[in-house]
């Protein structure tokens, strides 16, 4: 899956950060997102005739990838949707946004790492197979240091009366923002391709690390 890429830089209100360019970013409003969708599939399947087969995939893909993001308060969404040749399309997704959260008494919770530390919890296998995540800091250039967790995880579909999960990927790295107390900006990177799952962290990781908050 390895491949040199070339990257693009995105700006929005208050950040910037680089993604591949082979990335699509997509409108995630819901008055305008299922026609954004419908023309950048339309557009890679014109450059690419051999996707044609997984047009509703990535179409059913990006819509889901979409409407999480929006529900989740996502100022940026960009998705892949890769054929490496195998039966499926290899796929992954990040979003950045802008959270917060305060105490049962009403103040703002402390954003340092941490503090973000202590309130994330570990999971350990118990056997192969299970979900599992690990909790550790890092350090973004220009930036400082995050708290991070990263792992296999079950997380729960958006509005499921039956309370299912999707087992997935997932990267979650929580950037203190300068001058807004008890806010973070949650850079946040997952895929159900469970067995790339190494290469996706990398991935991950290799573009929270471009992650600059604009001056």
């Amino acid at each position: 899956m390895a491949r040199y890429m070339e990257s693009l830089t995105i700006e929005r209100g208050g950040f910037r950060i680089k993604v591949p360019e082979s990335w699509w970013e997509f409108d995630v409003r819901p008055e305008s997102r299922d026609d954004s969708i419908r023309r950048m599939v339309s557009e890679r399947i014109a450059q690419q005739p051999e996707l044609v087969k997984y047009k509703d995939t990535y179409t059913a893909f990006l819509r889901k990838a979409s409407a999480d993001a929006w529900k989740s308060g996502a100022l940026y969404c960009g998705c892949m949707a890769e054929s490496f040749g195998g039966d499926t399309p290899i796929t992954g997704s990040i979003t950045v946004s802008l959270v917060g959260g305060r105490t049962k008494d009403g103040a703002p919770l402390a954003t340092d790492p941490q503090a973000v530390i202590e309130r994330l919890a570990v999971r350990e296998a118990r056997k192969a197979g299970d979900a599992w995540r690990k909790v550790t800091t890092v350090d973004i250039p220009g930036v400082g240091q995050a708290a991070r967790t990263y792992g296999i995880e079950d997380i729960p579909v958006p509005d499921d009366s039956l309370d299912r999960t999707v087992r997935a990927v997932l990267m979650q790295t929580f950037i203190p923002v300068p001058g807004q107390e008890g806010k973070v900006a949650l850079v946040a990177g997952s895929s159900q391709v469970l067995d790339l799952a190494d290469s996706f962290f990398d991935i991950f990781d290799a573009i929270t690390s471009t992650f600059r908050f604009a001056e």
